[in-house]
């Protein structure tokens, strides 16, 4: 999934972006997890469950990473 930058500078911003990317992901991941359950496919229901996870924590960490502040810098 490609990315684009947004700058977040208020409260509102982040509630955007969030709904924005969690749009993102159920479109692409959850078409996956809808099918596996479908088809009643438990070992793909656990693959695409996990992504799913994945994804959504890669959100979190990616936007956590730009909000706290790096002590290196």
């Amino acid at each position: 999934m490609e990315t684009e930058t947004v700058t977040i500078e208020s409260r509102n911003d982040f509630a955007q972006w969030a709904i924005e990317r969690a749009r993102a992901i159920v479109a692409e991941q959850g078409g996956n997890l809808a099918i596996a359950a479908r088809d009643m496919d438990e070992p793909a229901i656990a693959a695409t469950g996990n992504a799913l996870g994945a994804t959504i924590a890669e959100a979190l960490l990616e936007v956590f990473d730009v909000l706290v502040p790096n002590d290196d810098e």
